[in-house]
């Protein structure tokens, strides 16, 4: 039982162009794990625009107020499993409520997108 969806949609071209504007955002907006595996790719922009869709996905799907980008953590990709990792208070947010979430990435050559569900963590 799903308890909440997101989904996020962005051009990659908008994201990349910010990018080259500002380096620094990168630092902002993704953690070091995000900025290696992007690295790592033919077009970096079109990873971390995925990443950041993620992000904001992840931030409806909790129903929060204000996303903290450094707190949400996209693992994986390509041939691996799409993982989140929280923390900080987007992780105490979600144990609060007692939600777990999950992500799938996707993107074309022009737009990446993400769509995140919130259900309850499965009783142990």
């Amino acid at each position: 039982m799903s308890v909440g969806i997101g989904l996020d949609l962005l051009d990659i071209d908008r994201l990349e162009r910010a990018l080259a504007r500002r380096p620094s955002l990168a630092h902002r907006l993704f953690t070091p794990g995000e900025q290696a595996y992007a690295a790592g790719r033919a077009r970096p922009g079109q990873h971390l625009a995925a990443r950041f869709c993620a992000k904001e996905a992840v931030t409806k799907a909790l129903q929060l107020d204000v996303m903290r980008p450094l707190e949400i953590e996209v693992r994986g990709g390509g041939s691996s499993e799409v993982g989140i990792m929280l923390s900080g208070a987007t992780a105490d947010a979600a144990a609060a409520r007692g939600l777990d979430v999950r992500v799938s990435l996707t993107h074309t050559p022009t737009t990446a997108g993400a769509v995140a569900i919130a259900q309850p963590v499965p009783a142990r």
